[in-house]
């Protein structure tokens, strides 16, 4: 790999932004019609500023009349659910050449879940022709998308409860680990998180639910206030944590905190890991999830204006998407301006 290659940060210009779309052969199909809206939603978010990549088994017919349907570049494919974040190709990108197209393992948040068929989309998506760029063989090492953190300039952010768990990459030390990061993704430090959990997550704790790098050395994070909440040890310990850590530069990072969503809970009164870090940065804009909890949600698009100047912050109801114990950002993935086939 060349040495100029980078991981960009989320906030690099993009392309296509992908989503997995669900349907009825996916845990969804007791809600469908549910949360086909809050993708509905999305869509159009997305595509009254970029290119869509849709990626389902057939057009969904909610998709019909979009008012921007003519941005979206649909790939039939077969799909056991609809977590693109984590699924999906991550990329690299170099200024005179072409992107990469790193194509790593994905077997369910460590065979938690069937995926068969979304460790195969990949594949699929590198056979058509939509995707500009040369697809790299990485199905040796498991990793998922929300599970890193890139600032563009060499530094990953992610945590050791997730990279270091059982059925994932167990035959690897954590230095192992981070020296294969080093490596693949051309870095010059890894943050990782060692503290830090929500009630309910499926993913050993993923970054993208806990801690976001933002612009300008800047991290926003979950912030537990109430001593009561079973979280407020982790997270706490968390903050103190990310107080630690430094820049390439030797500075410490900007830190804002975003507020701990209240309880929510599924029928059965079991806490679902709602979070509002799990929000998604495109091109002008920062669509982030809401909870129907005005203050909470308020006070969550305050700290994200502030993290993103200039960009316009937009709420979308996920309430449906926390039910199967997701947010906006697990359910899409962006790929850099240099990878939309025309």
């Amino acid at each position: 790999m060349e040495k100029t290659y980078f991981l960009p940060a989320e906030w690099h210009p993009q392309s296509y932004i992908q989503l997995t779309w669900p349907h009825a052969g996916t845990d969804w199909a007791y809600m469908l019609d549910e949360v086909e809206k809050c993708f509905v939603n999305i869509a159009t978010e997305i595509t009254s500023r970029q290119p869509l990549l849709l990626v389902a088994p057939e057009f969904p017919a909610a998709l019909e009349n979009l008012p921007r349907r003519d941005r979206i570049r649909f790939v039939e494919c077969p799909t056991n659910d609809t977590w693109a974040r984590d699924h999906a190709f991550i990329t690299l990108i170099e200024r005179h050449s072409d992107p990469l197209l790193l194509d790593f393992c994905f077997n369910g948040w460590g065979l938690k879940f069937a995926a068969d068929k979304d460790n195969l989309i990949n594949l699929h998506l590198a056979k058509t022709g939509i995707l500009n760029g040369d697809y790299i063989n990485c199905r040796n090492f498991i990793l998922e998308g929300g599970s890193i953190e890139s600032d563009g300039e060499g530094t990953l952010l992610t945590t050791s409860t997730c990279l270091l768990s059982p059925n994932r990459n167990d035959t690897m030390t954590r230095m192992d680990i981070e020296q294969y990061l080093m490596k693949r993704f051309n870095l010059r430090q890894v943050l990782w998180l060692d503290y830090g959990y929500l009630e309910g997550d499926d993913t050993d704790s993923h970054v993208d639910t806990l801690a976001r790098l933002c612009p300008d050395h800047t991290i926003v994070y979950v912030q537990c206030t109430d001593r009561e909440d079973e979280h407020y040890g982790a997270l706490s310990s968390m903050e103190n944590q990310l107080r630690t850590f430094r820049t390439l530069d030797g500075d410490p990072y900007r830190l804002l905190p975003l507020p701990m969503p209240s309880a929510i809970r599924d029928e059965d009164g079991h806490r679902l890991p709602a979070t509002y870090a799990n929000f998604l940065i495109m091109n002008g804009a920062v669509l982030y999830p809401t909870y129907a909890q005005p203050e909470n949600d308020k006070r969550a698009a305050e700290v994200l204006a502030e993290a993103f100047p200039g960009r316009e912050i937009v709420g979308i109801d996920c309430r449906s998407l926390i039910r199967q114990h997701g947010s906006l950002h697990c359910v899409t993935m962006q790929y850099p301006e240099s990878v939309e086939s025309f």
